[in-house]
């Protein structure tokens, strides 16, 4: 990540070919998801989760933990943090490796800033039920092979959107969090 991000490159990768009007992003809402590495069973892994069910765009979903910058928070790295803390309970040291390409969601209005961070062993979970359904745990193996990657057709007022996606077991990852993971994918190839 001292490197040139493939930014917008990457994120084009897993975008849906309708994401929403764009015009809003200077009242963008600033946000920050947490890319949180762990080892695992000999293999490095990354952690998910399935928000609960809401009257919102995001319900159900599959995301990064994280959420908008609150008043307290000095940076959006502290955001991600916070976030990543009240939403899956982790503690310990998390060390923070960078941040990757900031990500506009039309749809919520939410300018997403992600960071990239490392725990030297596997956390334990305790997931706020307020606003986690489950912690979803991936290898990153099981992300970087190209048979976990697809698409489908999805529709926007009866207008078909093609989304791509990864398949983590019974889950799909789409839309901003397939963006943003899309990168991290990258980047992870250009280290092996």
């Amino acid at each position: 990540m001292r490197h040139k991000l493939p930014g917008e490159k990457a994120h084009l990768r897993m975008a849906p070919t309708f994401r929403g009007d764009p015009t809003s992003m200077e009242e963008a809402v600033p946000a920050a998801v947490l890319v949180l590495f762990y080892p695992s069973g000999g293999n490095t892994h990354l952690v998910l989760i399935k928000r609960n069910e809401y009257d919102g765009p995001h319900s159900a979903q599959v995301s990064f933990p994280g959420g908008a910058r609150e008043t307290g928070d000095n940076t959006l790295e502290e955001t991600a943090l916070r976030e990543t803390r009240e939403e899956i309970g982790v503690s310990g040291l998390i060390e923070i490796l960078g941040s990757l390409t900031p990500l506009h969601i039309p749809v919520s209005n939410f300018m997403v800033y992600p960071f990239v961070g490392w725990m030297e062993k596997s956390p334990v979970f305790r997931p706020d039920p307020t606003e986690v359904q489950y912690v979803i745990e991936v290898n990153l193996k099981e992300l970087l092979d190209p048979a976990n990657r697809d698409s489908e057709t999805l529709y926007h007022h009866t207008e078909p959107i093609e989304a791509p996606f990864y398949q983590v077991g019974k889950e799909k990852i789409w839309g901003a969090t397939a963006m943003m993971l899309s990168e991290v994918l990258l980047l992870a190839t250009t280290l092996q």
